[in-house]
């Protein structure tokens, strides 16, 4: 049942008869009066009773009045949610990363997105390194990764926020006497708590490893089990140097010299995003993200 039929049978009943009907609706009384024979013969029933001076509805008639007027209603209020969702006014944003950004620069990102569109619900999707981010981009299990840029995501949209500086971060009590700046050459000295299975992570640290990772004394890939280890002075751990550290004083970090740093971004499909993909693009991209 063609939408347009209901909205004219609708107005023919409110307004007792084609005529008015016709003048509310901007057409011609003719073609109204086609319309509800189409509509009557695609039903198979007759909708009015024509014998009196005003149309009066048959007991099919009433059964489709109720219908209709539901029909109608439920479209008005689909109509409502995608003009809110365009709005901003709700709906979700989808974003995809991994461990290395899950605290900087993601909580930023979101912050900002937050303070500008409260009422859009942020779906953070985890995901396995670079690679995942853009496996759950292809399956559209998201709109917006937030990954490595230095790692290549062919056949999507890039946009470059920042370069991201690493430090390592230790407890107190394993800096004692370390310089800072600290030379790489040191950094293998060190007992680390690493993620050997994020591949970019390890390309971008793999020169300060020892030799056959003699230096990695637990291989972590969850962010808050890797900082209770380091908490307890287990090891030092490759963090962004804008990762909220201060709260804790016996954690401290340690610079390194040469400085060591990876270019964090947006990653998207090709082609249009939807109306909150696109807020959070403007909001991330809006001014320099704190790194």
């Amino acid at each position: 049942m063609d939408l347009h039929l209901v909205t004219y049978f609708i107005a023919v009943v409110d307004h007792g008869g084609i005529t008015k009907a016709a003048q509310s609706l901007y057409i011609s009384q003719p073609s109204l009066s086609q319309a509800i024979r189409t509509l009557e013969r695609r039903l198979g029933t007759t909708l009015f009773d024509r014998t009196g001076r005003r149309l009066e509805l048959t007991e099919d008639g009433k059964r489709l009045d109720t219908a209709a007027r539901r029909i109608l209603a439920d479209v008005a209020r689909a109509k409502q949610k995608v003009a809110a969702v365009r709005e901003l006014e709700s709906g979700r944003v989808d974003v995809v990363t991994y461990s290395a950004f899950s605290l900087d620069p993601l909580v930023d990102l979101v912050r900002r997105f937050r303070s500008r569109h409260p009422r859009i619900l942020v779906n953070v999707v985890d995901a396995d390194g670079p690679a995942g981010v853009h496996t759950a981009l292809r399956r559209g299990e998201a709109e917006i990764g937030v990954s490595d840029l230095s790692v290549e995501h062919p056949g999507m949209v890039t946009i470059p926020l920042a370069e991201q500086d690493l430090v390592l971060a230790m407890h107190e009590r394993l800096a004692n006497g370390l310089p800072d700046p600290l030379p790489h050459t040191h950094v293998r000295d060190i007992p680390l708590i690493v993620d050997l299975s994020n591949r970019s992570t390890v390309g971008r640290v793999g020169a300060l490893i020892g030799g056959e990772s003699t230096n990695v004394v637990v291989d972590c890939a969850q962010p808050v089990a890797a900082w209770e280890f380091m908490l307890r002075g287990t090891g030092a751990t490759f963090t962004s140097r804008n990762t909220p550290y201060d709260q804790t004083p016996e954690i401290v970090l340690r610079s390194l010299d040469p400085p060591l740093t990876r270019p964090i971004g947006l990653v998207l499909r090709s082609g249009e995003p939807s109306p909150a993909a696109a807020a959070f693009v403007t909001a991330a991209t809006a001014s320099p993200v704190q790194v």
